[in-house]
């Protein structure tokens, strides 16, 4: 085409490009999906406190993020807590016994109710279960190491949640991020922390004024959303629209069976004539007392239309176990544990289950000893050599820091099975007895001690143990069986 003699040529419709991830697609089906290149910190600190403070409600109203709260306590620290086991050694390498001895008496000691806290109410173990309890309500927590403290070894611990920290305090001038004062490498130099809980509205004078702590004197513990990420989010972040929307499911399903069972229903009146005299009225509508395997005649003009609402509907019971397994993974417990349900689960998928499910409590335990168990007790350490509670020399601190730690273990799920497994692996010199029993949460040397004190005890009394022939043939009859 020519306008004023020159050539017009119609622009061509550029080629649509397919999209070479379909994650990446849009259209109706995915204009819901709002995705955003935020950092992690611009997300958290706009939500952080809504989230926290919905997983503390839940937490307190929940059955099922009580019980999870409940399986990170027991299953991460446990009855008996984390072990010290140090491992000091002499220039020859030995072990040395004495002062490892003395090292583990003073820490067990210290970890006494009444000793290792500010406030003297709580035991180290303790300590460790609250720690953990509120990592997964809260999704962070504050431990402040206090040096000097008025005890034997001059040293204490004390709990901060994180609400001390206020994530909207942000001072870019000083680098200070949601509280948290950095270098030019965004580490972490300063905390500025509120001398009081902000939330104690029952104080009648509240001091919030903020404090500021070296970064040197505070753990603060939470597992990373991700890279950028400074502050911490609730664990049941992902599964809390889940478990909330559980809440009203049941209790609708719950009142619809109740008023099912109470088979009520509604009077109805025919025609003009006829009044009906009942117990009572209310408002001008007749209310009837309901005596069990009793029934009454109406008067003329009157009938009756019940109401018998069929709950729990049938399809309830599969439809809470779909969601609960949502819940479980947004958690990483297994659905049978959580749920508390056994019913129709077989040993092998119940065994899988419980596998994964302990790799995740592993982790969490290792993460507990580096990211605060070491830190805490080199700290403690250097304390107790200075007011010489632990009576070693102070010089030789760097080769005294040197734990081990010994977590709570969990039972064999096939204890004869997994037993042959492990004598078989001792005697193919796969495995150590060193190793066995660590995996039984015992220390090694403690175990032969305990074990030539009760061969001597026998012998005293005359006792004799079956043999390894005899255990032998009993192993091998229930194999038969």
């Amino acid at each position: 085409m020519k306008i004023l003699g020159f050539e017009i040529k119609r622009a061509k419709a550029p080629v649509r490009q397919k999209k070479s991830f379909s994650a990446a697609n849009t259209g109706n089906l995915y204009a819901s999906w709002i995705p955003s290149n935020n950092t992690a910190d611009v997300d958290i600190k706009r939500d952080l406190k809504s989230i926290r403070n919905r997983s503390r409600e839940l937490m307190r109203n929940d059955d099922y993020a009580k019980k999870f709260k409940r399986m990170i306590k027991s299953n991460v620290v446990g009855s008996q807590g984390i072990k010290l086991q140090n491992q000091a050694k002499d220039t020859n390498g030995n072990l040395d016994k004495k002062a490892n001895k003395t090292i583990e008496t003073a820490y067990k000691k210290w970890g006494k109710k009444g000793n290792c806290d500010v406030t003297g109410k709580y035991s180290l173990i303790d300590i460790k279960k609250m720690i953990m309890g509120t990592l997964a309500e809260d999704g962070e927590v504050l431990v402040r190491k206090v040096k000097g403290f008025d005890n034997e070894c001059g040293f204490a611990l004390q709990l901060l949640e994180a609400d001390h920290l206020d994530e909207q305090f942000t001072d870019t001038n000083r680098n200070i991020l949601m509280g948290i004062e950095y270098d030019k490498w965004n580490k972490p130099i300063a905390y500025h922390l509120h001398k009081t809980h902000p939330g104690n509205s029952t104080l009648t004078s509240r001091d919030i004024t903020r404090e500021r702590i070296p970064a040197d004197e505070i753990n603060h513990l939470f597992l990373p959303l991700r890279i950028s990420a400074t502050r911490g989010v609730p664990w049941m972040a992902s599964a809390m629209t889940r478990m909330k929307m559980i809440n009203g499911y049941e209790e609708a399903e719950l009142v619809g069976a109740r008023l099912g069972a109470s088979k009520a229903g509604f009077y109805t009146r025919n025609q003009a004539e006829g009044e009906y005299a009942g117990d009572s009225e209310v408002n001008g509508t007749p209310i009837n007392e309901v005596t069990p395997g009793e029934f009454e005649v109406l008067p003329e003009g009157w009938g009756f239309e019940a109401y018998d609402p069929q709950h729990p509907n049938a399809a309830f019971k599969d439809f809470m176990k779909v969601v609960l397994r949502g819940v479980a993974s947004g958690l990483d417990v297994s659905y049978n544990s959580l749920a508390n349900d056994l019913e129709g689960v077989n040993f092998s998928s119940l065994r899988s289950g419980i596998i994964e499910e302990r790799e995740v409590w592993k982790d969490l335990q290792k993460w507990l000893t580096e990211h605060l168990l070491d830190d805490v007790f080199a700290d403690w350490l250097d304390m107790a050599l200075l007011t010489q509670s632990v009576a070693l020399p102070y010089f030789k601190i760097d080769k005294f820091i040197a734990p081990t730690w010994m977590p709570r273990k969990f039972d064999w799920i096939d204890p004869l099975k997994d037993v042959q497994a492990n004598i078989l692996a001792i005697k193919e010199g796969l495995k150590t007895h060193s190793q066995l029993a660590a995996e039984m949460g015992m220390d090694i040397e403690e175990l032969y001690e305990q074990l030539a004190y009760e061969k001597d005890l026998r012998e005293k009394y005359g006792i004799t143990l079956m043999s390894d022939v005899e255990l032998g043939n009993i192993i091998e009859s229930k194999d038969e069986d």
